[in-house]
């Protein structure tokens, strides 16, 4: 009976090493501690596009997601790419749709081990309702952020969501790939002699109604990053603002980005991203740099313009746009540098899947 209940007594204390060993605890972005039995396999998504930051960390994301929300859906082309390798991808629930809108009860009846939201939830009061009841039916949920400060937060995030999925050195793995990037354009533009342009962002661009820019937040980071100066910064309080032609004719900018997409061709727009081949970026941009006003501008006489998808905005991937505005503002400093080449390590080294497109556009030699 003693060496009986010794057994028994050795068996307990392994399976409760074994469970402790499978629990994980971490903090999630937004500080608060999240602590799941065992790493997540049956997950939510609150961004739908966010199955493509999971497949940098996994080799099969969308066997990890039992549901999401589209206010935030995969473009279609990518959405395509992960149909044809892992047509599992049409079983996954939708659980919310346009406006932020997300179903605390088509949640909980998917029986997640996790849900994952986004800084941007934290303050919606719909959001917090849901979360609320989502966590009192017994579900952890975490939060990350691609989209507010990416630059800040998207490491940190991935790290998270490779910690609560059990990939946590797939993780690193990118953590070093992207900080090693980073660091090399931040350490080159440290000297104090360098000489920041002054760059106007001009955002969904289109020949018309213009000029939506940027003031802070996203694109205003990644242009002080990559070495450039935002004059949108200037007049623009917010993360987005309008100013007029004669503002940007008057504001006479060092250099002049655009960004665009698939959803500005109905604007007769800038047209480039997934799924768009480069005779067509091209033929857009063209236009747009061409059109009254914007074909007098400094920056366009002098060449010093280009083109880049505007959803490099919520992944890390943004790291290669990173690059392409520094060797865009700098050529002569990163000459060496090659962000298509970024891309396509990211693919070989990261991503399960590749998807067509043409992600940055400049003028014709």
């Amino acid at each position: 009976m003693t060496l009986t209940r010794a057994l028994l007594a050795a068996l307990a204390l392994v399976t409760s090493l074994a469970a402790a060993r499978a629990e994980v605890t971490v903090t999630d972005i937004i500080g608060r501690q999240v602590t799941l039995p065992q790493p997540a396999k049956h997950i939510v998504l609150g961004e739908g596009r966010h199955l493509a930051v999971l497949g940098l960390i996994h080799d099969d994301p969308v066997a990890l997601v039992a549901g999401w929300r589209l206010d935030k859906a995969l473009d279609e082309p990518t959405m395509q790419a992960y149909r044809e390798k892992f047509p599992a991808i049409d079983e996954i629930r939708p659980v919310g749709s346009g406006n932020r809108d997300i179903s605390a009860e088509a949640i909980i009846a998917l029986h997640p081990d996790l849900v994952v939201l986004t800084l941007i939830d934290r303050n919606d009061p719909g959001t917090e309702v849901a979360r609320q009841q989502i966590e009192a039916a017994g579900i952890p949920v975490a939060y990350v952020d691609f989209f507010s400060h990416p630059q800040e937060n998207s490491i940190p995030s991935l790290r998270v969501l490779g910690k609560l999925t059990g990939a946590e050195e797939r993780a690193e793995e990118f953590a070093t790939f992207y900080e090693s990037r980073l660091t090399r354009i931040r350490d080159r533009l440290a000297a104090p002699d360098i000489r920041r342009p002054r760059v106007f962002f001009h955002v969904h661009a289109a020949p018309v109604n213009c000029c939506s820019t940027v003031g802070t937040g996203v694109f205003n980071d990644f242009i002080t990053t990559a070495g450039g100066q935002n004059i949108g910064n200037d007049s623009v309080k917010g993360v987005l603002g309008n100013v007029s032609l004669e503002y940007l004719i008057g504001a006479d900018p060092d250099i002049y980005i655009a960004t665009g997409g698939t959803h500005m061709a109905a604007r007769g727009g800038l047209v480039l991203g997934s799924g768009v081949d480069a005779r067509t970026a091209q033929a857009s941009f063209d236009r747009l740099i061409s059109a009254p006003g914007f074909s007098s501008l400094r920056a366009v006489e002098d060449g010093r313009v280009a083109g880049v998808w505007h959803l490099f905005n919520d992944s890390p991937v943004h790291i290669a746009l990173i690059e392409y505005l520094a060797k865009t503002f700098h050529p002569d400093l990163f000459e060496d540098v090659d962000p298509a080449a970024t891309l396509a390590e990211i693919n070989a080294r990261f991503s399960p899947v590749t998807v067509p497109g043409t992600w940055w556009v400049a003028p014709k030699k």
